[in-house]
């Protein structure tokens, strides 16, 4: 069994009041970036392309995050277990484009972009500098392979690291669902994939940690469901709470044949999310 990933002790910050507050989850699909899609954001774009959607509904949700907290920890799925700091840079020309991103303010940045980094990285970074450029982010990779157990005990270590320390940070989850739900889809389509994505939408919606410990890692890899491990580390951040998380759901589909979720969370059992 892989051992938890020091989530924790990567990320020592916390929400003030040494009480934990918000995260949100955001998929990573390249097209949340205008310039990946060919064209750069315009006013009056059309509110019925699924991309302009998703894109304003992901915004949304580190908008949430920024006025609640001036630092961010970021979670993903790599192939191994990484952490980012805030002087990293990167490109996304892989993907089409060169726009260079930052974890942290330009000023902080040192050397060249980075065109091998991992796509969760650059999403939260892309997203950091439209809603908040002077936020400085850690991003946290959790090695796809890690055990559902692991990834609990690694959400449950950053929390512990959240509630202890004085200062606002704020979690963001970067995770897409199965990526095999059509003929289409990047994985094409594995019968499976359907119920598996069922279970996952309804475990998102509702902040079931049960649901989301309940992911088979095997079955997830078999139908790319890449962000496993990122769910699960999202459910040990709650695990402490009397209570499962309140949800307030923003996006969830797959108008490109995966399952793409944005939703802001927070710990059960206080007052109801901001609107």
């Amino acid at each position: 069994m892989r051992a938890a990933p020091d989530v924790g002790s990567a990320a020592r910050c916390g929400y003030g009041y040494g009480v934990f507050s918000i995260a949100a989850l955001v998929p990573s699909p390249p097209m949340l970036v205008p310039e990946l899609c060919g064209r750069v954001p315009v006013s009056g774009s059309d509110p019925d392309d699924p991309t302009v959607v998703l894109r304003a509904a992901a915004l949304d949700a580190v908008s949430a995050l920024a006025a609640s907290a001036q630092r961010w920890v970021v979670v993903g799925v790599g192939s191994h277990d990484r952490t980012y700091g805030s002087a990293t840079r990167g490109t996304f020309r892989g993907f089409g484009a060169d726009v260079v991103v930052g974890l942290g303010p330009a000023d902080d940045a040192t050397g060249p972009a980075d065109s091998q980094l991992p796509l969760p990285v650059l999403v939260a970074g892309w997203l950091r500098e439209q809603v908040a450029p002077r936020i400085p982010i850690r991003a946290v990779l959790v090695a796809a392979d890690t055990s559902a157990t692991a990834c609990a005990a690694a959400g449950a270590a950053l929390r512990a690291e959240l509630d202890s320390e004085p200062d606002p940070c704020a979690v963001l989850v970067v995770a897409d669902g199965a990526a095999t739900l059509t003929r289409t889809s990047p994985g094409y389509l594995d019968e499976r994939a359907t119920a598996v994505q069922h279970d996952l939408d309804t475990a998102l919606r509702t902040g079931s940690r049960a649901g989301l410990a309940a992911l088979e890692p095997d079955l997830c890899a078999a139908l790319l469901v890449d962000g496993r491990a990122a769910y699960q580390v999202l459910g040990g951040l709650f695990a402490a709470d009397s209570a499962d998380p309140r949800v307030r759901t923003l996006y969830q589909g797959a108008p490109y044949g995966v399952g793409y979720d944005v939703s802001v969370w927070q710990p059960g059992g206080r007052e109801g999310i901001d609107e």
